[in-house]
């Protein structure tokens, strides 16, 4: 272009002010400069912008057209600037968030809730897959974050604790288990449990494992290549029983109830960490990872990370 953004604001401003003098003073610059730059811009456009006289200035009816387009072009600019710095302070851009549960109710999907609102001009998208695809993306730079169950070290990812959730049994309402407020892990132990192979299934599995009474036989979970919500729609018909997280009790599905487990120690317990590369500049990323790190009051260093 023959002129810049700098002369345009010179011009509008000698427009709204009908003077080089009041428009000098309202930009706080000299005179002479103003009126050097605008002189420079009628040269550029090849007519007259104003009319000068020693009441001010005026309009000319090519400069009147002119101002008009350069008012859309200066707050197109202001616009365009303003996105910039907002994207590059992570208020504005976009994050890819992976995970590979259910965020129906829990602090996941709370958190994505309150974060949209407080980023409006963030747009998130989630990406639901099995872990092995999700550091996969975060390999190649495909997914920001990844927000998973349990706390796995991978090597080139860093690993922070989240939030715990609450570990629930989803049962049939006719299950006299049903009845009771709280399912103890040894009123489990004769149940027939139905997981899906994807993930979480298989966590879920080794944590029953782990946590199921000691018998003379083993726990009777069956492994099912089907989704967590198809499993729990059948539930209903009194085929077995299945383990969820808090974060997908705010599903409803016919004839099916969600009871809190308890161990020795009190409530079941699942931890969630947030995964993510060591070399991602994504503004968006660093803000979000200030938001969570604030809003659950954690305390992983963010500053080596991002300098």
């Amino acid at each position: 272009m023959p002129f810049d953004i700098r002369q345009l604001r010179y011009a509008i401003a000698a427009a709204d002010h009908g003077s080089f003098y009041r428009a000098a003073r309202a930009l706080d610059i000299e005179q002479s400069t103003l009126s050097r730059n605008i002189l420079k811009l009628e040269r550029a456009v090849g007519t007259p912008i104003f009319e000068r006289s020693r009441a001010g200035v005026t309009t000319t009816l090519a400069g009147n057209t002119f101002l008009r387009g350069a008012r859309s072009i200066v707050v197109n600019a202001d616009k365009l600037v303003a996105m910039m710095r907002a994207a590059g302070q992570g208020r504005a851009g976009g994050l890819r968030l992976g995970h590979n549960s259910s965020v129906s109710a829990g602090h996941l999907r709370a958190t994505m809730m309150n974060w949209s609102q407080a980023h409006p001009a963030v747009e998130v998208e989630c990406v639901e897959a099995d872990r092995n695809v999700l550091l996969a993306g975060l390999d190649t730079s495909e997914i920001d974050i990844a927000i998973l169950m349990g706390a796995l070290s991978h090597d080139g990812f860093r690993c922070e604790a989240l939030w715990s959730e609450r570990v629930l049994v989803a049962l049939p309402a006719s299950s006299p288990l049903a009845e009771r407020e709280v399912v103890h892990w040894t009123d489990l132990r004769n149940e027939r449990f139905l997981l899906p192979a994807a993930d979480p299934g298989s966590e879920i599995r080794d944590m029953l494992l782990g946590r199921l009474p000691a018998s003379a036989s083993k726990p009777d979970i069956r492994m099912h290549q089907s989704s967590r919500e198809t499993i729990l729609s059948v539930l209903g018909g009194g085929r077995g029983v299945t383990i969820v997280c808090e974060g997908a009790t705010g599903a409803r599905y016919p004839d099916v109830v969600y009871r809190p487990i308890h161990g020795e120690q009190g409530p079941a317990l699942l931890g969630y960490s947030g995964y993510w590369r060591d070399d991602n500049r994504n503004p968006a990323l660093r803000r979000f990872l200030g938001f969570i790190k604030t809003r659950y009051a954690l305390s992983f260093d963010l500053v080596q990370q991002f300098q």
